[in-house]
């Protein structure tokens, strides 16, 4: 009896941190392979290039928890990316977009994206709790306008389509560098997406704004017969993904040293596919913020990893595709058990 209780014990750990389980095998198993993946400067690459879509995979899950959706992710990352490189080209820079501008405190154009990318969420909000437009086709919707909205603002004579470069140094600063560390360096984009992971974990747990979320998730109807204002707290959790949509483009901007009205695109295919291997369920109710990180690093990995040991890119899809099928079926048997 006790042995089973053991065995219960343990095969309900397994459940609930098999996210973790994966990482850890899948890491070991790149290693096995090929031992020289681990090392610092690999960890470093793989968690900097995991940073910004650590901050876009935040924004989604906040959606995905009230068991809605977000497909404009990526083009707000890409509207982003542009409007703060148009913003902060270095002034002697012979191709600029705006030639005659000032040249501005770092924070502005950064602020003034996030500030629009945050509008446009806030409107996919009021779209979605106000009209009742189911959260797929209201974002489908805001996807296309958005890349449409970025198009117009990108092609602009003289110089037309071209790639919006010669970045401001301090621009470049700001998403490429680091601090140094002994003979190594941690990038400022690991600390940006460390910054903004525990002020959603704070959000998420700490707050009002975060138990509705989690309530509106698991019973709307309940959640309204409780007192909570759907509407608002749902205008809110859009308006806060739009803000890291809006702060991830700025770093992908900088991070490239460029920007094109194709920055971001389909990065919200790859962030719901992180939230979901990171047990956020589409079914909404449950995800926590480390799950998402976790699931954000395990497809860098398979990215970086299987590229470092030299398997073809179709390879790594098939891989990609296989882990997220598994994921939700994983998810969907689970609260088929519960009910």
């Amino acid at each position: 009896m006790t042995q089973d209780i053991k065995n219960s014990a343990v095969m309900k750990w397994l459940v609930d941190n098999v996210i973790y389980v994966v990482l850890i095998f899948l890491v070991a198993g790149i290693v096995i392979i090929s031992p020289d993946f681990l090392s610092i400067t690999n960890l470093i690459n793989i968690l900097s290039q995991s940073s910004s879509r650590i901050i876009i995979a935040l924004g989604v899950a906040g959606i995905l928890i009230t068991a809605g959706t977000d497909l404009s992710a990526g083009r707000m990352v890409g509207l982003a990316a542009v409007i703060s490189a148009s913003l902060l080209q270095a002034p002697d820079y012979a191709y600029k977009m705006y030639p005659n501008l000032p040249e501005f405190p770092l924070f502005i154009p950064i602020l003034i994206a996030m500030v629009v990318t945050g509008l446009l969420g806030a409107l996919n909000g009021v779209i979605v709790s106000k009209f009742h437009v189911p959260p797929f086709i209201a974002t489908l919707g805001m996807m296309i306008g958005v890349y449409g909205i970025t198009s117009i603002y990108f092609d602009r004579p003289p110089y037309g389509a071209q790639p919006i470069g010669g970045l401001s140094e301090k621009f470049i600063k700001f998403a490429q560098k680091g601090i140094p560390i002994g003979q190594s360096e941690i990038p400022y984009l690991i600390i940006y997406a460390v910054i903004v992971s525990i002020v959603i974990w704070v959000i998420w747990n700490k707050t009002e704004l975060g138990k509705n979320m989690y309530a509106i998730g698991g019973n709307p109807e309940a959640a309204k017969v409780s007192g909570v204002n759907v509407t608002k707290n749902l205008i809110i959790i859009y308006t806060i993904a739009g803000i890291l949509y809006g702060f991830s483009g700025t770093l992908e901007a900088g991070r490239v040293g460029s920007a094109t009205n194709n920055t971001g695109n389909m990065y919200e295919l790859d962030a719901i596919a992180a939230c979901v291997v990171g047990g956020v369920s589409l079914s909404g109710g449950i995800g926590t913020v480390s799950g998402v990180i976790a699931g954000v690093l395990i497809f860098q990995i398979i990215n970086y990893g299987l590229a470092f040991l030299g398997v073809s890119p179709y390879i790594q899809f098939i891989v990609k595709g296989l882990i997220i099928i598994l994921a939700v079926a994983f998810d969907m048997r689970k609260h088929a058990k519960k009910k």
